[in-house]
């Protein structure tokens, strides 16, 4: 696994966690043979054989359903059952982003917790970009992995469309592999 794609992944990720998709991220992935390839042989036939505004009705309600009404992609949601965010420097995600120099306004993003799924995968594209593989480890070690690859395997099940089924496991699948190549001698960066 290089950065570049680790880098792409990382974007791509953000992005589909952060928002419900629009008819342009639908279009750029109906655009990409190799991505839907890689997400997965349902979602790439569901996608090729689905109009544009039926995917768009259809992604929209499953994103909305699984990650806005049900449940959010947000860590301290998920470890903690009060289901409070921490602002400031009290969220230890904040704190991890502080150390490491990103910076996350909030008044730029419709997302209201600073350890949003979409925003942990920005930062981690952030760190990719930076060449920082110990912090990359760290992050992934300490705030992603133990708890998105659980969350994504119990979303699978609340998936309507293929889009979402595929992704919940390419997130798990692309996290371990992540995580491997990390532990396999990179964290010395």
């Amino acid at each position: 696994m290089n950065n570049e794609y680790r880098l792409y992944i990382y974007a791509f990720l953000s992005r589909v966690m952060s928002d419900i998709p629009d008819r342009r991220f639908i279009n750029d992935l109906k655009n990409n043979a190799s991505l839907l390839e890689i997400i997965g042989e349902e979602t790439k036939e569901w996608v090729n054989a689905t109009d544009t505004e039926a995917l768009y009705e259809k992604l929209n309600t499953d994103y909305t359903s699984m990650y806005i009404l049900n449940t959010q992609p947000v860590e301290s949601f998920v470890l903690d059952a009060k289901n409070e965010t921490l602002v400031g420097l009290q969220n230890p995600v904040m704190g991890f982003y502080f150390t490491h120099g990103f910076e996350v306004n909030m008044d730029q993003t419709q997302i209201m917790a600073p350890d949003h799924l979409g925003i942990e995968f920005a930062f981690m594209q952030t760190l990719v970009y930076r060449n920082e593989v110990k912090s990359q480890f760290e992050f992934l070690d300490q705030h992603i992995f133990p708890w998105v690859v659980p969350y994504m395997m119990g979303m699978k099940s609340m998936a309507d469309t293929p889009f979402y089924r595929d992704m919940c496991d390419f997130i798990v699948e692309f996290l371990s592999a992540d995580y491997d190549f990390l532990v396999q001698g990179n964290t010395n960066g």
